[in-house]
């Protein structure tokens, strides 16, 4: 009987963990537009061996992306927290491995289903560089929280972190959410797209490129807005004052945030900084996760 029981425990825990797909596209087929300027879009990493290099290794540099997928990191010991993660690549390419699969890889380390976004770049002809974006960032969003039950997500742990454009998107998304972008596809549609908190990693875009002292025009911080984790450098080619800027719109609106300036450090590492605070920055993601109950 006792063996009986474990046969049954076990085809029960293969059949829970068979629920939970590996990689799934966002949108229908109808859905896709695959052409630029008249150009069939062929996916492609376009880095050249050795160049580009990030601490002595290479980076997947994924472009012409025009069917956008998440695929989910399962770790062995979930705590129902999930994390989406995005990418940067100025909206044109996404560095796939660098900002996306190792950041997966860690979280899944501390109990944290990570779940890699894989959004629609470059911008075709007449859109803004987020559009296409914003609209895949929302429908992940609902889609995770539409299959949290099955998945083994708790609905209201569900987080987005972005580095560089792929943290102007998930600032975006964090603001932008009362509303569809796009007009209903089904049921997953119909359930919330807002994060429950958002980990800014270098982030980009943020600042409005006329008016200085202001964020850019799309993005909205409301007392909403979820519990925000921001970390960049003063180094940062991309400027510190989108980090500094948004950490201010989000304390004047009551918002939990929590911010760490680093003097050195630069832009577009990763996790693969092994000096200086930049690499303790992964321990303080999980402080603070921690810390917020997540």
């Amino acid at each position: 009987m006792k063996r009986f029981i474990m046969i049954i425990a076990s085809i029960i825990s293969i059949t829970a963990k068979a629920q939970v797909p590996v990689e799934i596209s966002l949108w229908p087929q109808s859905r896709l537009i695959d052409t630029a300027n008249g150009h069939k879009l062929v996916e492609q990493d376009i880095s050249k061996p050795g160049e580009g290099l990030v601490e002595g290794r290479s980076v997947i540099r994924l472009a012409d992306i025009i069917n956008p997928t998440i695929k989910i990191f399962t770790p062995k010991n979930a705590n129902g927290t999930a994390v989406i993660v995005c990418p940067g690549g100025g909206y044109g390419i996404l560095a796939l491995d660098l900002e996306g699969t190792e950041l997966c890889t860690w979280f899944n380390s501390i109990g944290v289903t990570a779940i890699l976004l894989k959004y629609r770049v470059p911008a075709l002809p007449g859109k803004l560089r987020y559009e296409a974006p914003l609209q895949d960032a929302q429908r992940a969003l609902g889609l995770v929280r539409f299959n949290a039950a099955k998945w083994g997500i708790k609905p209201d742990h569900i987080g987005i972190m972005g580095f560089s454009a792929g943290g102007h998107l998930s600032a975006l998304v964090s603001n932008t959410y009362d509303k569809r972008t796009y007009p209903q596809v089904d049921a997953a549609d119909e359930v919330s797209c807002r994060p429950d908190f958002t980990i800014l990693t270098y982030p980009a875009y943020l600042i409005d490129e006329k008016e200085e002292g202001k964020l850019a025009p799309e993005i909205k911080v409301t007392e909403k807005t979820p519990p925000t984790f921001i970390m960049q450098t003063e180094d940062d080619p991309i400027n510190v004052e989108n980090a500094l800027y948004y950490y201010l719109a989000l304390k004047k609106v009551k918002v939990p945030a929590e911010m760490h300036l680093y003097p050195k450090g630069g832009h577009g590492y990763g996790m693969r900084n092994k000096t200086g605070g930049t690499s303790v920055y992964p321990q303080l993601i999980e402080k603070w996760l921690a810390d917020n109950k997540f």
